[in-house]
């Protein structure tokens, strides 16, 4: 009854000073993101373990015809499904079929990410992830309660992202070795803990309440390409 009691206290409690909105309903709303967010963490972690375990899915992914195939269409309908989400999340029930083709493509090719690296790689990439996430989100809960916005980290974010395509890009014509990996790597991780910070602070003001699959999908990429830029800085 003590635990109920103070369940309500904090969902009573506005999230960030001067809270227009109900904040029950802001928190139902939070509450049904993070539940989607970990419904689609469960459906790469299942894919992910399939292709680490099972060799003969592996080599067929990187060896057949058919593989490569859907490697390559996996990546391609990643981007097109990027593009197109923000335009129909909100239109029931193609927000709920675009959500779950884009987990399934981006599952795929973070199964095939992880199918040749070591056990420990892969381990240590996870651990670091679910460290940097669940720290990034307590801080961002704890600065909105007192006062703090992030919303002006979002043209910034929207440069370093354009800087980071223009790099991939860059290492794919001109082959920069490890140290070009590295330094990828970690522009990445930080890029994308940045955007952990700036879109957990959308979920709390900013996102409305039919924009729950989009809120969820955001987190969910931010989440899978720091875990992304972790092997690569692991990588040996």
């Amino acid at each position: 009854m003590e635990a109920f009691k103070r369940k309500q206290d904090v969902e009573g409690g506005q999230l960030y000073p001067g809270m227009m909105e109900n904040p029950q309903m802001r928190w139902a709303f939070i509450r049904k993101v993070y539940l989607l967010l970990c419904i689609q963490l469960l459906i790469s972690f299942g894919v992910g373990c399939v292709m680490f375990f099972n060799t003969t899915i592996k080599y067929f992914m990187v060896t057949t015809r058919i593989g490569i195939a859907i490697l390559i269409a996996s990546a391609v309908f990643t981007i097109i499904l990027c593009l197109t989400m923000g335009c129909f999340m909100k239109k029931h029930p193609w927000n709920y079929v675009l959500a779950v083709l884009f987990t399934l493509c981006m599952s795929i090719l973070i199964g095939v990410a992880c199918a040749f690296k070591r056990g420990e790689i892969v381990l240590q990439a996870a651990g670091l992830t679910v460290l940097i996430t669940v720290g990034l989100t307590l801080f961002t809960f704890w600065a909105a309660k007192r006062g703090y916005d992030f919303s002006f980290l979002g043209p910034f974010l929207l440069c370093a992202m354009l800087i980071l395509i223009a790099f991939s890009f860059i290492r794919m014509l001109f082959p920069t070795g490890r140290l070009g990996s590295l330094i990828a790597g970690c522009a990445a991780a930080l890029v994308f803990s940045a955007f952990i910070i700036y879109d957990t602070d959308e979920v709390i003001k900013r996102f409305d309440y039919d924009e729950y699959l989009l809120a969820a999908t955001s987190l969910y990429t931010d989440i899978i390409n720091i875990f992304l830029a972790f092997l690569s800085i692991l990588d040996e």
